[in-house]
């Protein structure tokens, strides 16, 4: 049974000690006392308003609502009898003759029912906390179980790499020798080679230059070949060609292989106009890169050098490794150099040496493949490291969030929120993805400091600062992203289950 306590007209009861009939009224501010009797009398005599809580009279007055059935309230004073029905029990609108319906206890029976709907699912969200508290708690002991495996595992890796690095190193070793080898003994065929082919060439050469067949190349017979003036200035006289013989008038076969040296490289054969070599009476050229084969892409500088060449360089460099162990120079015809088509290709490995590469190659095969797996249990020892010391709740109760993505679609764009992670928008039909943020800190309230997630470091703004979200956490049953909310400098969402969502650009 409820007992209604007599006051003045909008007096809360909190107050009413304030307002004794048999005794002179005390304005609550403390500036004045009047007699009770000018209390609501329509006129305002103190100046907080407090002699007139039932009347429209101070403007700076509040008028209480008892609103029985319903939740008390306070309204401006200005409001009271002003024709509208701002209490639900009627109570403001005593004299304006306005038709007001009591509501209040209607209004109580919805906000119960409201309240107990809060209160059902409040209640179902604290038993999903205790599960998802008593999972994060099961799944930190597993983590910390499955740490200590991986580290286990960690140590026979580190021995097993360092056991195979040393037998990769001591087969290497042989197998550098025996390439060397191979490519010494490749170098001093091919210096023999080249050494028979200059001597044939010396030696036709000599026959093509005694015009007169008597077995000596004289001074009037060298000047027959313009080009080998030695100063290039049109006028091959006699003193030059005498110079190039060595200051003689002519020389014998051996004497000339003193002065085949000086003239080879512009010597042009009769035999022979299109070769490598410049037509009588010009100067010799310095090759140019528009020259040069693209097997002679050496002989560019390093800033003419086509980007397509280049392309491919760093695709043969992607392949070297492997090709430079196991397949012999021989095999390679993409490399092959002005040499190559000298005198052939280096000749295969023997079986020796090619025994020795392919056992390098396993050893290093083997090396690699050891040295992956602690790189992969490297990572995956500071994931666990990373998760076991993340901060997920004063119980762990967010664990559960970790590794996990929400979704939101509005009209325009698709937010993604990966908690503890990262959020990003990206326009509904098509574009480029937008960071809004990679995780930051909690930043609720010193008393509920876990309530807020700040993401921080997004995607600059133009001409602005870098876009960053806050998340706003709320219990719930299950957990999706409610609600989000835009505005010039922020874009604030609700994420619901166990939370809610805010943005900021």
């Amino acid at each position: 049974m409820t007992v209604e306590v007599q006051r003045p007209r909008g007096v809360p009861l909190s107050k009413r000690q304030f307002y004794e009939e048999d005794k002179p009224f005390t304005c609550l501010d403390g500036s004045r006392t009047i007699p009770f009797d000018r209390v609501n009398d329509d006129y305002c005599d103190c100046p907080d308003g407090s002699d007139e809580p039932g009347t429209a009279a101070c403007p700076n007055g509040n008028f209480h609502c008892t609103n029985a059935g319903f939740r008390p309230a306070f309204i401006p004073s200005s409001h009271v009898n002003d024709g509208i029905c701002d209490c639900c029990d009627t109570t403001d609108e005593y004299n304006s003759g306005a038709d007001c319906q009591n509501t209040c206890r209607e209004l109580g029976r919805k906000e119960k029912e409201e309240l107990q709907k809060i209160a059902e699912i409040a209640k179902e969200g604290f038993m999903l906390k205790k599960q998802l508290i008593q999972e994060a708690k099961q799944g930190l002991e597993d983590k910390k179980a499955k740490l200590g495996d991986v580290q286990d595992s960690k140590k026979d890796l580190e021995a097993k790499v360092e056991a195979l690095r040393t037998v990769k190193e001591t087969a290497e070793q042989p197998e550098k020798e025996a390439k060397e080898r191979h490519l010494k003994a490749w170098e001093d065929q091919k210096a023999v080679i080249r050494m028979e082919k200059d001597k044939a060439r010396m030696a036709a050469v000599f026959l093509e230059l005694d015009d007169e067949a008597d077995g000596f190349v004289s001074v009037a017979e060298l000047q027959s070949h313009s080009e080998l003036d030695p100063d290039s200035d049109g006028s091959f006289t006699e003193s030059e060609a005498q110079g190039l013989l060595g200051g003689v008038d002519k020389v014998d076969t051996v004497a000339f292989e003193t002065v085949w040296n000086n003239i080879k490289e512009k010597y042009v054969s009769e035999n022979q106009p299109n070769a490598d070599v410049p037509p009588p009476g010009e100067t010799p050229q310095e090759e140019t890169p528009d020259t040069v084969s693209n097997n002679d892409s050496e002989n560019y500088p390093d800033e003419d050098i086509p980007e397509e060449e280049d392309d491919e360089d760093e695709e043969e460099d992607d392949e070297m490794d492997e090709e430079d162990y196991k397949a012999p120079p021989a095999m390679r015809t993409d490399e092959k150099t002005k040499d190559d088509d000298e005198e052939g290709p280096m000749p295969p490995y023997d079986q020796e040496t090619q025994a020795l590469i392919d056992g390098a190659q396993k050893a290093r095969d083997e090396f690699n493949e050891a040295e992956k797996a602690l790189r992969e249990v490297e990572d995956q020892i500071r994931n666990l490291e990373k998760e076991i010391s993340f901060d997920f709740g004063p119980s762990s109760e967010f664990a559960y969030l970790y590794s996990q993505c929400y979704e939101l679609t509005t009209g325009e764009y698709v937010y993604r929120l990966c908690p503890f992670n990262r959020v990003s928008q990206k326009p509904k039909f098509g574009g480029s993805e937008t960071s809004l943020g990679t995780w930051g800190k909690w930043a609720g309230p010193e008393d509920n400091i876990y309530s807020v997630m700040k993401y921080e470091h997004g995607t600059g703004c133009w001409q602005g600062p870098n876009r960053s979200t806050t998340v706003k956490l709320t219990c719930g049953k299950e957990t999706v992203i409610l609600t989000m909310r835009n505005f010039r400098s922020s874009l604030d969402n609700t994420l619901k289950g166990s939370q809610s969502l805010q943005q900021n650009y």
